[in-house]
């Protein structure tokens, strides 16, 4: 790619997201993340009951990167409701309700990449998002499987070959340089999948690649700069009082909004230059 294109392609970044539609995405993206996130996680909590895992897992993985305040105020909602006690309708008034964000990303996929966000109808559009919402919370389930099980199968296999077949190999040191490389490359996934879907008018995958790692690293970057922030630097409380950390949680998913769009303009941009 010549320095022309990058040019061409940044511009066109920069002169789309100057435009009125852009400027409240993020708003509203962050509106649907806080709508779907309760759904979310009872029918993830439901799934991964499937498989004895906890949501716990995920609360270990986010007390690293977000504020102490956003922790406890989102924590409550990872609490796992025993399977059983929730009816088929009940799940799918979740999925809908679990779906707004997938709509609105929808939405704005079509509208960056037409210039039309109605795709096939406000009904077909709706579904396909549920569809959406599924795949990604069978992907999330998955990832998460991997990292509870993933140990104890290594432990398994070596304790098998050191033992039983006389070899010598430590297959725990094998399980810990591989872990994290192993979980980045299902987070990129997810994303990039995601991504994959959102437009009505499908795209090869290798094209949504570019966004996908513009966004997977821009989440990571920005959520790690925000709790920073946040711990340090903040006073939300001195306005907000007890509304503080939904203050918080909104704008961090805003920050996240925001870097999602980006990534899906980054992907038109790039076609729109080819």
């Amino acid at each position: 790619m010549n320095k022309k294109r990058v040019k061409d392609i940044l511009t066109n970044v920069f002169v789309r997201m100057q435009k009125p539609y852009y400027q409240g995405v993020a708003a509203e993206l962050a509106f649907f993340f806080l709508m779907s996130m309760v759904p979310l996680f009872i029918i993830l909590g439901e799934f991964l009951g499937v498989f004895s895992v906890s949501l716990e897992i995920i609360t270990d993985l986010l007390e690293d990167y977000i504020s102490e305040d956003v922790f406890i105020d989102i924590s409550q909602y990872f609490v796992h409701t025993p399977s059983g006690t929730v009816n088929i309708f009940f799940i799918l008034f979740a999925l809908w309700s679990a779906s707004k964000a997938q709509y609105s990303m929808i939405r704005i996929a079509n509208y960056t990449f037409t210039g039309l966000n109605t795709g096939m109808g406000f009904i077909r559009e709706r579904i396909r998002a549920i569809v959406s919402v599924i795949i990604t919370i069978v992907l999330i389930a998955f990832s998460l499987v991997i990292l509870v099980y993933a140990e104890p199968l290594m432990m398994f296999l070596g304790y098998y070959v050191n033992n039983v077949l006389g070899a010598h190999f430590s297959y725990n040191q094998v399980w810990y340089a591989l872990r994290w490389p192993l979980g980045l490359a299902i987070y990129f996934f997810t994303i990039s999948f995601i991504y994959y879907l959102l437009p009505t008018k499908k795209l090869p995958y290798k094209k949504m690649i570019p966004g996908s790692i513009l966004t997977s690293a821009g989440m990571l970057i920005s959520t790690w700069i925000y709790s920073y922030y946040i711990n340090r630097f903040s006073n939300y409380d001195l306005l907000y009082g007890s509304l503080a950390t939904i203050v918080g949680l909104l704008i961090w998913f805003y920050i996240l909004g925001f870097v999602i769009v980006i990534g899906i303009v980054f992907n038109a941009a790039i076609e729109e230059t080819r």
